[in-house]
């Protein structure tokens, strides 16, 4: 079962939601949709579902137009934020609640709940209620029930934000295991690159609306088409600084330049925006092409076992996300290293120009 997205628009109150979104989803394939709040995920995944139809445009499954057919009669089922469990009723009665509901014979019921519950690894508190769950044994279940149907398309609006750090990476880790040997298209909403990256799949980026890049994760993250794409697929944001190509160097101002590397020798001469995660920029040279940059620092932000590095010099701020503890005193000088083999290339209208042969890792 294919889903298709046709120049789907959503206008509330004359307040446009989605704007012009062309999408297709293939049978058995695993998508995110990555989105800050309120780039229009949970809209977007409603006018999937039946929810809600679309202001104009057309949702199409199995190759048939469901635009207007309600969430009843479409196949669909959906895991939201909340842990949505019924608390008069076991795990089990949870589970199997959307069979019962659908007249599945006993044994059938029996067989599917216990199956599903062996995969989430909760087959052991199929008899408890919900207060006598923890966090994760809820989500599990709320899951669960989703899963349980056999549906042809599983929407997961942000189901582990409200999860610890642990429990999200065992999840992300068996979400990847579980759509494996299932059909359906599942598709995930994240505000999160580095979730999304983890998941693996394909990735929709979306911003204000309007869908900004699709394909497979690791290319859209590796190759964004734009500048806006390049922030919304980095965690912290991707460092844009302005720059002048020349035919023998870029530069910043007069005093900070760069002869043009075998990279960036097939820019044309102009403006541009020249993008550096975070990740690549570092403390200590690592290229010999790594330009060297005088500068002071705002804040060090430590976040468990790594640091985010703000500092600043004349021309532009600079984050760096450094692996371990940093302790830095506010407006010391510093020296840090920006790797011009690893430079994305933007130009006036943000569009991607040059891609690193080099990206590095994430």
């Amino acid at each position: 079962m294919s889903l298709i997205l046709e120049n789907i628009d959503h206008v509330v109150n004359g307040a446009v939601h989605i704007e012009g979104v062309n999408l297709e989803l293939a049978p058995g394939s695993f998508n995110v949709l990555l989105g800050r709040t309120l780039a229009g995920k949970t809209t977007l995944m409603r006018i999937m579902a039946g929810l809600e139809p679309p202001t104009r445009g057309r949702v199409l499954m199995h190759g048939e137009d469901v635009t207007r057919t309600s969430v009843r009669k479409r196949n669909v089922s959906m895991v939201y934020q909340q842990f949505i469990n019924y608390p008069a009723m076991t795990v089990y009665d949870n589970i199997a609640s959307p069979l019962k509901l659908a007249r599945v014979p006993r044994e059938e019921i029996r067989r599917r709940v216990h199956e599903t519950a062996s995969m989430l690894h909760i087959e052991h508190l199929l008899e408890r209620y919900p207060a006598e769950l923890s966090g994760g044994q809820q989500q599990r279940t709320a899951m669960g029930r989703a899963l349980v149907k056999d549906a042809d398309l599983i929407l997961f609006d942000e189901p582990l934000v409200n999860l610890d750090y642990k429990l999200r990476e065992e999840f992300r880790e068996e979400l990847r295991e579980l759509f494996k040997a299932r059909n359906c298209i599942a598709v995930y909403a994240t505000t999160e690159p580095n979730e999304a990256l983890a998941l693996g799949g394909h990735t929709a980026v979306l911003h204000e609306g309007r869908l900004l890049q699709y394909g497979p994760t690791e290319d859209v993250y590796h190759r964004p088409r734009d500048v806006l794409t390049a922030e919304m697929f980095s965690e912290p944001p991707i460092n844009v600084v302005p720059a002048i190509v020349s035919g023998t160097e870029v530069t910043f101002d007069r005093n900070v330049h760069f002869p043009l590397n075998r990279d960036l020798a097939g820019l044309s001469p102009g403006q541009y925006q020249f993008g550096v995660r975070a990740s690549h920029i570092g403390l200590e040279r690592q290229a010999k092409d790594d330009l060297e940059l005088e500068v002071q620092v705002d804040i060090a932000e430590i976040s468990g076992s790594e640091t985010f590095l703000h500092v600043r010099n004349e021309l532009f701020h600079l984050v760096l996300h450094l692996t371990g503890v940093y302790e830095f005193a506010v407006d010391q000088p510093l020296k840090v290293y920006f790797p011009t083999h690893k430079i994305y290339a933007f130009d006036r209208n943000g569009d991607v120009v040059h891609i690193p042969s080099r990206p590095g890792a994430h």
